[in-house]
This record gives C-alpha cells, sequence and structure tokens, in this order.
C-alpha cells in the first residue's frame, strides 16, 4: 500500500514532460537495433588519448586548482579561447567577461528561459523546432509559436507578418541557422541579413544556437547573426560536444549585453555555482594545443561527409516514390517527409520488430504536428549499418503504403 505523498508540485510541472528522443531512446538501446534516433556523435572518433594526455597533465601540473571550486563566469584561459576561436570561425568579435561557460548549451536555454521568460510569455521558433529548445522553454511556462519554414530555414515574410500583426510582443526568437535540429537546413547569408533586420526594427531579441556549425562538409560557412550590420539584441550558444566530446558538458554562452551577463551569471550560481573546474581545464588543455582542433574537426567532417552521402544514396534506392528528404551540407541529421497516409509514430512500432529506429517529427513541430516526418541521424552508424538500416527502413515504409 503506497502511502499518500506529503510533496506539493508546483504548478509549472505540469509543463515538464520527457523527451520524445529520450523515451525512444531507451528502447532501441539494443546492440541489434540499427538506429538513427540519437543525435550522438561517433564515439569511434573521440579523441581519446589526446584527453588522456591532456586529463594527466592537467592532474600533473594544476591538480589541486582543477579539484577545487571555481570562479561561475568560467576559467578564464577557457574563455580567452573561446574569444578567438569565435572571431576565427564565425566572425563575433566577443571579449572573455562576455561569455560564460556552461554545462552543455541546454544549460544555456535554461539560464535563458528562468532570466527571461513569465509564464504565458511568447518565445518565436522555427517550425519544427529543436526539441530541447522547446522543453526548456515549457519548463518556465512560455509559449513557443512556430513560424512558417521552408528549405533555408525560417521565412522572413512570416517573421515579419507575425511581429506586425500580433498584440502581444515575444521575448526573444529561438533560431538554430547552421544544419538546422531536426531538419539540417541551414539559413544562407542573404536571409540572416533579413532576419536580423525585421528583429531590430521591432525591438525582438535573438539567440542564435550554433552546436553545429563546424560540421560543414560542403558549401561555404556563414557567419553568425550577430555579426550582421544590423544586429542589435542577440545571444550566442557554442558547445565542445561537437568538436571534442559531449559527455564533458562544457559549452559558452555569449552574452554582450552587461546587464543580461550578470544576470545569467546570478542564474546559473544558482543552479550549480559552476561548471567543473576539471572539465573545463581538460577542454583548454586539449584545445590549446596548436592544430588539435582543426585536424579533429577536419576528421569528423570527412567521417560523417561520407555517412551522410551514404544515407542518401540508400534512401534513393530503398524509399519508394512519394519521399521526400532534406540534404545538408553539415551536422548530424536529415529530415524525411512521407506520403500523407503514413503516421510515423505508428510506423516507429513496426520499424522496431524489424530492428530499426527513427525520430518521428511529430514532437518537433509547434502547434500542428505533421504526423508524416521523421528526423535521421548519420553520424553514429557505420556505413553498413546505415545501408542495412534504410533498406529495412524501407521495406517498412513500403509495407504501410
Amino acid at each position: 500500500m503506497n502511502t499518500p505523498s506529503a510533496f506539493s508540485f508546483a504548478q509549472r510541472t505540469a509543463c515538464l514532460k520527457p523527451s520524445a528522443i529520450r523515451e525512444i531512446l531507451k528502447v532501441t538501446g539494443s546492440p541489434d537495433v540499427i538506429s538513427f534516433a540519437g543525435g550522438l556523435p561517433a564515439p569511434e572518433l573521440f579523441p581519446i588519448e589526446a584527453t588522456a594526455r591532456a586529463g594527466q597533465s592537467l592532474l600533473a601540473e594544476d591538480g589541486p586548482a582543477s579539484l577545487q571550486y571555481d570562479i561561475t563566469e568560467g576559467y578564464l584561459p577557457l574563455r580567452e579561447w573561446v574569444s578567438a576561436h569565435l572571431a576565427e570561425t564565425v566572425g563575433l568579435r566577443v571579449a572573455p567577461d562576455q561569455i560564460l561557460i556552461t554545462n552543455g548549451s541546454q544549460q544555456g536555454l535554461d539560464l535563458i528561459s528562468k532570466v527571461f521568460l513569465d509564464p504565458g510569455d511568447v518565445v518565436l521558433v522555427e517550425n519544427p523546432a529543436y526539441l530541447g529548445a522547446l522543453q526548456a522553454f515549457q519548463a518556465y511556462e512560455a509559449v513557443p509559436v512556430g513560424l512558417e519554414s521552408d528549405e533555408h530555414g525560417l521565412r522572413p515574410e512570416a517573421l515579419r507578418a507575425f511581429l506586425e500583426t500580433s498584440a502581444r510582443k515575444p521575448k526573444f526568437l529561438y533560431l538554430i541557422p547552421n544544419f538546422q535540429n531536426p531538419t539540417g537546413r541551414t539559413t544562407p547569408a542573404a536571409r540572416r541579413a533579413e532576419i536580423v533586420a525585421i528583429a531590430a526594427h521591432f525591438g525582438l531579441p535573438v539567440i542564435e544556437d550554433d552546436p553545429y556549425g563546424r560540421l560543414r562538409f560542403s558549401g561555404e560557412d556563414v557567419p553568425a547573426l550577430g555579426t550582421f550590420p544590423d544586429a542589435r539584441h542577440w545571444l550566442y550558444l557554442g558547445t565542445s560536444s561537437k568538436i571534442m566530446t559531449p559527455g564533458l558538458r562544457v559549452a559558452w554562452l555569449v552574452a554582450p549585453d552587461r546587464e543580461v551577463y550578470e544576470k545569467l551569471v546570478a542564474a546559473k550560481q544558482a543552479a550549480d555555482l559552476h561548471t567543473s573546474a576539471f572539465t573545463q581545464r581538460l577542454v583548454w588543455r586539449y584545445v590549446r594545443e596548436p592544430g588539435v582542433v582543426t585536424e579533429h574537426v577536419a576528421k569528423l567532417c570527412s567521417v560523417y561527409g561520407h555517412r551522410r552521402d551514404v544515407m542518401l544514396d540508400a534512401l534513393a534506392r530503398h524509399l519508394p516514390a512519394g519521399c521526400t528528404w532534406t540534404k545538408p551540407d553539415g551536422g548530424l541529421f536529415l529530415w524525411v517527409t512521407l506520403p500523407e497516409s503514413i503516421d510515423t509514430l505508428e510506423l516507429l512500432k513496426a520499424a522496431a520488430r524489424e530492428k530499426v529506429a527513427f525520430v518521428p517529427g511529430a514532437p518537433f513541430w509547434v502547434d500542428s504536428p505533421v504526423k508524416n516526418t521523421m528526423r535521421l541521424n548519420f553520424s553514429n552508424a557505420t556505413e553498413a549499418r546505415i545501408e542495412e538500416g534504410i533498406a529495412r527502413l524501407g521495406a517498412v515504409i513500403r509495407a504501410a503504403l
């Protein structure tokens, strides 16, 4: 017999729902399942030896400090490296004291939500949108509004139309302009400039999340939103998870506005005091070696780019007529649209019986779920497993039709 609980939950817990992706991963973790579900980097490419060397030298030379409490803002040499890295890769010119080190980009989203969002606040997002961001915003009882997007990301005219007609001013616009999760799409420079100009005209802050930007296989890099001439009020999120390892949970949040930065620091102090002193110093010792990041990212792009090509080729050969998919220039994902008669939530059950997994698209959609969509990850499976898994998936789709 269960004793009635004396705990009384806060009203906001009604907004806390488990991630659809995490729930799927629980049932697809068996080694005999070919999974395209998780957004996982390839573990065989983790720089284990280099990380081990960095860890050994860290403990030998700076052990006490690496195991001690640290300042909330983050390890200064790491923030200095991030400052230089952003200038080199995305064109952002920011000082180390405008950079906050976080426990993964997801904590950055939580801190932003904690600092800016009140119950009922409107947040603008692409549609479909990153599920982790939607979770973060909804945890603080905000209302995400999905704006129409196309093969180049958010449509500027949809943003302008909302801002011109809405009775309520949104708190901010959230975008992943590079190899977006879940679609893999990239917003080109001209459209970025237009979006930034519209946001500036209406005084709308813009949050740029850039976890995948260094993983480009084709095409040319595009500058960060904050670099465009009309950029006014913006924040930028980046991470070491995709260029080193995700398990260290070292990321960064850039806030040029001093008042905003101080509020974010106070929010982080209340959450965890600081990101691990050990992992921050470990990442810094890894990235400070000349050429190590450039060489590792080049290796990742070579392998992931080939796996993307293998998946695109397999989709063309195994999926039936009426199916379409994105062709990303980088990142970890591509997005598949099936004939309208198919509900991918139901399709996943049949796919699981054939030992292949994907993420149904419905949870990524805001307001009106599009049930005949799915997200596929190409970075975590070998070429052979990609070929076999897409063949199985094609057979399941044909049977459903």
